[in-house]
């Protein structure tokens, strides 16, 4: 146990009496009579709060949170004993998050319960566990605490940001999606899927025009495509040291995996097949399936991958795409392409290119934009837009080599990531390369 503000406070002013009577012999007694009764009551105060049992405490919350969001999380304290109980509650929440609203005070009536809600940011991805939650109970007259824990710990996973996903879905169910700078490009009406039989519109052009329906029915008769279907898409993710930098205080490895997430929602929902591969750290390999239990299974793989420090290994990853992925596939490389990768990038895509169709997705650092806007007001800040000028045209070698090999070239920076992905998705589609 320990004392109160208020204790204190009260032992402040009875020492004062003291000094007083000091000089009054006549309130001596008093504050003899004065320190007794702190005494007992300090005493039946503490008698009181050690009997006093501990509350159970519960905590609830999502066993799945999302990164770089605030999650609810709702503490519910069962009070018990004849009287009320007053206490201050401090969960044990994981390091790396963000809290609002700890400690929290809570008055418990007799018999029954309280409940505090507090808002939760998580930072990073993976396993965490809270602790117990700690208690600070303060006794009938307010004198004294009691320090206690109750209720359990609590694992939970955080994955990577999957409510851009959801948001997709809402935006899609709207015919939104241009909110999010997702575009569809109008298709060309070959390598598509035909749909259904519809009146004509304007805009549609000669060859979707059913001349027999036509003639049956004696009104214009247009066929309606959709994108192909049933195709598959196979993530190729970098987990070396090249996605190891940040914008802001996003890692490029993060926005990867948005972005990787997001197109694999969005090829879901289009019926395709969806699978992963990572190289250049922890290996881990996802077969290509269709359905919604797929995106979980995605989230579930990629949850707590974390990039390494290992050098990119395109050629290890390219074989093994090729002996895994026997049926053609659009392939997703999702990297950060560098001058020197010229040699070993070149003969990865064309292995790649010789079964499959490979979009090849190279992040570009943003203090690289960042730097050039800068005014030159300097040598040294010469010397670095000179230096930036340099990395830049090496990397656009690197970049032009990977298209001369066979690949369809995105280049962005992370936070464009998600969107270039989606649309260059649905350009490929739409062109039916595939």
């Amino acid at each position: 146990m320990s004392p109160t503000s208020r204790m204190i406070g009260v032992l402040a002013l009875w020492l004062a009496a003291g000094v007083a009577a000091s000089f009054a012999p006549a309130l001596e007694g008093g504050w003899i009579a004065a320190g007794a009764a702190i005494a007992v009551a300090c005493g039946a105060d503490a008698l009181w709060l050690g009997r006093r049992s501990v509350p159970e405490v519960e905590r609830h919350l999502p066993l799945a949170l999302s990164i770089g969001s605030w999650t609810d999380v709702r503490l519910r304290v069962e009070g018990s004993g004849r009287r009320r109980l007053r206490l201050r509650a401090f969960d044990h929440h994981p390091p790396g998050t963000r809290v609002e609203g700890l400690p929290a005070e809570l008055d418990v009536p007799s018999g029954q319960g309280a409940e505090h809600v507090y808002r939760l940011w998580p930072e990073s991805r993976g396993r965490h566990d809270f602790g117990r939650v700690a208690l600070r109970m303060r006794s009938a007259l307010g004198l004294l605490e009691r320090h206690a824990e109750a209720g359990a710990g609590q694992e939970v996973r955080v994955y990577p940001n999957f409510r851009a996903a959801e948001g997709y879905e809402w935006l899609a169910a709207e015919n939104r999606t241009g909110a999010l700078g997702i575009r569809r490009r109008p298709r060309r009406g070959e390598g598509l899927e035909f749909h259904q039989l519809r009146e004509y519109r304007a805009g549609d052009t000669l060859r979707q025009i059913d001349w027999k329906a036509t003639a049956r029915l004696r009104r214009t008769i247009s066929r309606e495509y959709q994108d192909e279907r049933d195709q598959q898409v196979v993530f190729l993710l970098d987990c070396g040291r090249r996605l190891h930098a940040k914008d802001g205080e996003r890692s490029h490895f993060d926005a990867a995996l948005d972005a990787l997430l997001m197109l694999a929602h969005v090829a879901i929902r289009q019926g395709d097949a969806v699978g992963l591969l990572t190289f250049s750290g922890e290996r881990r390999w996802l077969a290509p399936r269709k359905g919604v239990g797929q995106l979980s299974a995605l989230l579930n793989a990629v949850y707590d991958l974390e990039s390494s420090t290992r050098s990119v290994d395109f050629q290890t990853a390219a074989r093994e795409v090729a002996a895994r992925v026997r049926r053609r596939a659009l392939v997703v490389l999702i990297t950060n392409v560098r001058d020197e990768d010229t040699e070993e990038l070149g003969p990865s895509l064309r292995l790649l290119s010789k079964r499959h169709l490979v979009l090849l997705a190279s992040l570009r650092e943003g203090v690289l934009a960042e730097t050039l806007r800068r005014p030159v007001t300097s040598l040294e800040s010469a010397q670095r837009v000179a230096a930036v000028h340099l990395y830049m045209e090496d990397r656009a070698r690197g970049l032009r080599s990977a298209t001369h090999n066979g690949a369809h070239l995105l280049d962005c920076e992370c936070d464009e990531l998600s969107t270039v992905l989606v649309n260059g998705y649905l350009d490929v589609k739409a062109s039916g390369v595939l």
